[in-house]
């Protein structure tokens, strides 16, 4: 007998071109092969019809409208979570009894509606949503976000409380995993992220430049560019290289003023390809003292680029500690970079990532986890 799967999303999960949406494509993919009939829903302000990718991996595509802030207005759940909680959508889900996949936490707002209490329900935590707002209002300049920000992270603190302690919870993480343990979540597993990467093809030899790539539009991203600039390759002259989605004017005019920085806005993900691949040092730092989930910039520095510098927090208890080159410091990170530029990445680096990250982010292998905890 063929096993069905409901799957709910927070946004249509194609065109897969950012962190938590690559992750959901790639494990409906990968479900899809392992013999799972799909029954996918999604949230989506756009009403044309679903993307024809969606069709190839399921048995069924749903779509609804979230709900707008006035009819979410007095609701004492996360704007976010409440949005999503749609009659259609239970009525739906109430009609058979498979197993759920919730794809992040604005769509846990519809447990409470489910009939089934002895149905499978699985929670995906892309990541601990309560620190990620916590660090944005720590790295956001406007006061008016910052208290936006903070006030986020105490309702969705107030909510995580409240949900549950028995559903199914599929973490990235370890610290991810220990942070919900102690928040009395029992029914917990890791569950690593899907990255479009499963075999390390990263090139011997000497790049060409040094590379910082992300969304440059989300406030961390933004800082740690500007910080690079600032702190650290205003001490070491090589070829910089920023990349990434909508930069500011104020990123924009800080690489302009320096002669060996190159910012390339808005590239295709044939361009940022090619940069992670050419570059010989991939600059990743994380200045958040808690970095919750997985980063796939990380995981794309580490598939198919040489030498990785970063921060301790980018890969805390991540086991991939020693596939890169760790400072804490601009004046360590500037010395590592020194070092580094006109070392070749040789055949042994290339060796240990493929031993540690082919490993731990084997997509076939991961599925086979996620079947299990739900059936």
């Amino acid at each position: 007998m063929e096993k069905e799967l409901h799957i709910v999303c927070p946004d249509v999960p194609c065109p897969a071109d950012y962190g938590c949406i690559i992750d959901i494509m790639n494990r409906i993919r990968a479900l899809h092969a392992s013999g799972i009939r799909i029954h996918l829903h999604y949230f989506s302000e756009n009403h044309s019809n679903a993307p024809r990718e969606l069709h190839s991996f399921c048995q069924s595509v749903c779509l609804y409208e979230p709900r707008n802030k006035r009819q979410c207005s007095g609701a004492s759940l996360p704007y976010n979570v409440a949005a999503r909680i749609n009659d259609l959508l239970i009525e739906r889900l109430n009609a058979d009894d498979h197993p759920i996949l919730i794809e992040g936490l604005s769509c846990t707002g519809i447990i409470p509606f489910l009939k089934n209490n002895q149905r499978s329900i699985c929670v995906r935590m892309h990541t601990n949503e309560e620190l990620y707002y916590q660090e944005l209002a720590r790295s956001t300049t406007g006061l008016f976000k910052k208290f936006h920000y903070a006030a986020e992270s105490r309702h969705i603190k107030k909510y995580t409380a409240a949900l549950p302690k028995n559903v199914l919870l599929a973490c990235v993480s370890d610290p991810d995993l220990s942070f919900f343990r102690e928040r009395g979540f029992e029914n917990i597993f890791r569950l690593p992220t899907f990255p479009n990467w499963q075999r390390v093809n990263s090139l011997e030899g000497i790049g060409t430049h040094c590379l910082f790539h992300g969304k440059l539009s989300v406030p961390d991203n933004e800082q740690a560019a500007l910080w690079l600039l600032h702190k650290v390759f205003n001490k070491v002259r090589v070829p910089f290289i920023i990349a990434g989605k909508d930069p500011s004017r104020q990123l924009q005019k800080a690489a302009a003023l320096c002669e060996h920085t190159c910012l390339v806005s808005n590239p295709c993900e044939s361009e940022i390809n090619d940069l992670v691949q050419k570059a010989h040092i991939n600059i990743l730092p994380n200045l958040n003292k808690n970095c919750t989930g997985t980063r796939l910039k990380l995981l794309h520095a580490l598939y198919s680029g040489r030498h990785c510098v970063t921060t301790p927090s980018m890969i805390a208890e991540s086991g991939l500690g020693a596939t890169c080159h760790i400072g804490t410091t601009p004046n360590a990170l500037a010395s590592i970079i020194s070092q580094l530029y006109y070392k070749p990445f040789e055949e042994d680096e290339i060796q240990l990532r493929k031993a540690l990250v082919e490993k731990t982010f084997d997509n076939s292998k991961n599925t086979a986890c996620l079947i299990d905890h739900l059936w």
